[in-house]
């Protein structure tokens, strides 16, 4: 396990997990529908451990682990009627709530949702909103909730507390919500565009002396500084961004010689390029699901 050391660190705390995947290498996605008979649609999403932490893993040194892994569910209920109480709408009303569990994080989550959590459901809410055929189901109401389970750091444990204000992780958190969410709602035979899957690019710096480069699905533990960040809900078939998310200022960044692209523009591409790596284990686990659906029609076994 490569590791690197850091000059901001906390006592007891000299190296972090070093980045061993390729610049644009996504890591591995495990993605399942239909666990939850009771929803309308279901479905789970765990992205692989970094190499530090399946080290720690099965050969714990430290009550801390070196990084976190994402792992998240999502159901969705409805479409169902709108009470009577509800204004008539034409359309469906989408509803988007996300919760952190309350062990999700390296800081204990409350019960009640804060800031972050109600701003991961509006960015979530103006993603699937683009790609629901939302004229198809008047007067009724769509509720997808997706509940944290283990949440991404949004830097390495052993770094002073001030040293990354932003919250990085919560952009990877986003990413997998997006794709979770677009498989769930598929599992439900919810009529939508495309499927729509998550991606997130970063430009990122590993020392004071080391040039900017720019990475895909990048886990903040694993990097000194990240300078900036963006994260894209993508449409593949259509070729469309129904949501768009970017936080820093790489504006200014010189990636490489030969790469003559603003920062911000290379943090786009990258972004939709981890999209679409995204895009290919949804698709597998929307077919998985219809295949599954067909089975129950017939009469057969549930698979």
């Amino acid at each position: 396990m490569e590791t690197v050391k850091t000059k901001d660190s906390a006592p007891g705390a000299a190296t972090r997990p070093q980045r061993q995947r390729q610049s644009n290498e996504l890591r591995k996605i495990f993605l399942k529908t239909g666990l939850i008979p009771s929803a309308s649609g279901s479905s789970y999403l765990e992205f692989e451990p970094s190499p530090a932490l399946a080290a720690a893993r099965s050969t714990p040194k430290s009550l801390i682990p070196p990084s976190s892994a994402l792992k998240l569910a999502c159901t969705v209920h409805g479409p169902k009627p709108l009470p009577r109480s509800a204004t008539f709408s034409p359309n469906l009303v989408l509803t988007t709530h996300v919760k952190y569990a309350p062990f999700a994080a390296r800081k204990r989550k409350g019960h009640i949702r804060d800031a972050s959590e109600r701003d991961l459901g509006v960015h979530l809410e103006t993603a699937l909103r683009g790609v629901i055929v939302a004229e198809r189901w008047p007067k009724s109401g769509l509720d997808i909730t997706i509940t944290i389970i283990e949440a991404e750091d949004d830097r390495w444990w052993g770094d002073a507390p001030d040293s990354h204000d932003a919250p990085w992780g919560m952009m990877n958190v986003l990413a997998g919500c997006i794709t979770a969410a677009s498989a769930a709602i598929a599992d439900a035979r919810i009529d939508c565009l495309d499927l729509v899957a998550g991606g997130v690019a970063a430009i990122v710096s590993d020392g004071d002396d080391a040039a900017p480069r720019l990475v895909l699905d990048c886990d903040p533990a694993e990097h000194w500084s990240i300078l900036s960040a963006c994260v894209v809900a993508y449409m593949p078939s259509r070729d469309e961004i129904t949501e768009l998310w970017l936080k820093g200022d790489g504006s200014k960044a010189v990636l490489s010689a030969d790469d003559k692209r603003l920062g911000n523009e290379a943090l786009l591409d990258g972004a939709v390029d981890a999209a679409r790596g995204a895009h290919t284990v949804l698709a597998e686990a929307v077919r998985e699901s219809a295949e599954r659906y067909a089975g129950l029609a017939l009469g057969g076994p549930a698979r």
